[in-house]
């Protein structure tokens, strides 16, 4: 019998390393999964309002089947800057898609929005860029990382359908599923407009709160009888992330493991996939192992990878303050 295990991050899959940079001038930040060495890539966005960059070169028809690192921002569109601080590290280190006349580093992205996150005496300006990617770049380690109120899950939150004032704590977080020798691991920033819940028990873990604060609403049961919320703007909301394996794919079938990936995030996250959220997923598989591929198996350890971070991104955030009162936690909200 296969041995299964559930533990980690997504550093457990051999050849990646990850940093995270927190803004200090407001909660905000930026996360980069490395992969020196190359992985093949791709990317699967299901939201209706995505923030990315290089997402259509990942497509298989397309040239280029390795990228060198994946950022995940806050910032909104802003964000989408701290790639080039990590294309920057990347270049000094020499690593890069060999051209003949240079190295040119493949840095595929994707933001989410937290500019309303905002605590008393914060810089609203402030917003992550090429500075902060390349300093995630110099963070970035082999270690397991850190989770919750970093990087790009500084500033996330969940549960916004009903106000800001009724949202809760989100965050990123990690999971790794192990199978034999195939790994496959999540690095999840979960800033959905949804709830987030645990799929294995039906719990909701954060999101919309009732209009006292002190009991979670169930934004989807909400919804199906009738109640209405603020209708937060388009683009506000979004999940984004990274799976990652071991194994040897080829772009397709990297583009299958993102698109099975993106179940995770429907099981552990309700509603899922929104018009108001850019829910974004890539794929790294770094190869090295080479033994035959089981597909359909990789498929169901990303589902269940992906849904594992969603929750870890929850369980790992702790309460803020910001300018329209407290933002609870999961692990610490009013009873």
């Amino acid at each position: 019998m296969p041995n299964t295990n559930i533990h980690g991050s997504i550093v457990d899959v051999s050849g990646l390393r990850v940093g995270h940079h927190t803004l200090s001038e407001r909660l905000t930040g930026c996360s980069v999964v490395l992969a020196p060495d190359g992985a093949v890539g791709a990317v699967d966005v299901r939201g209706a309002a995505p923030g990315t960059r290089e997402t259509d070169l990942l497509d298989p028809a397309n040239l280029v089947d390795k990228v060198h690192a994946v950022v995940l921002s806050g910032g909104s569109a802003f964000g989408l800057d701290a790639a080039t601080g990590v294309v920057r590290w990347l270049d000094e280190h020499r690593i890069g898609f060999e051209t003949g006349h240079g190295r040119v580093p493949i840095v595929p992205a994707a933001v989410l929005f937290d500019l309303a996150v905002v605590r008393p005496g914060d810089n609203p300006k402030a917003r992550p860029g090429a500075a902060a990617g390349y300093a995630a770049c110099e963070a970035a380690t082999a270690a397991p990382p850190a989770a919750g109120n970093v990087g790009a899950g500084a500033g996330a939150c969940v549960g916004k359908l009903f106000g800001l004032e009724r949202c809760m704590k989100g965050g990123i977080g990690n999971a790794s599923v192990r199978v034999g020798p195939w790994v496959v691991g999540a690095l999840v920033a979960c800033n959905a407009v949804g709830d987030v819940m645990d799929p294995t028990t039906g719990q909701v873990l954060a999101g919309a709160r009732t209009a006292d604060g002190k009991n979670l609403l169930d934004t989807q049961r909400a919804l199906l009888q009738g109640e209405r919320g603020s209708r937060p703007l388009a683009g506000t909301n979004t999940t984004i992330g990274v799976v990652a394996t071991n194994a040897t794919l080829t772009k397709a079938q990297a583009k299958r493991l993102t698109m099975s990936a993106h179940d995770g995030l429907a099981r552990s996250i309700r509603p899922a996939h929104t018009t108001l959220d850019g829910d974004t997923l890539f794929a790294l598989a770094t190869g090295t192992e080479v033994g035959p591929v089981d597909l359909m198996l990789l498929t169901v350890m990303a589902a269940e990878a992906a849904a594992l971070a969603t929750m870890d991104a929850i369980r790992q955030a702790h309460c803020i303050t910001t300018q329209w009162g407290l933002v609870p936690s999961a692990a610490a909200r009013p009873t």
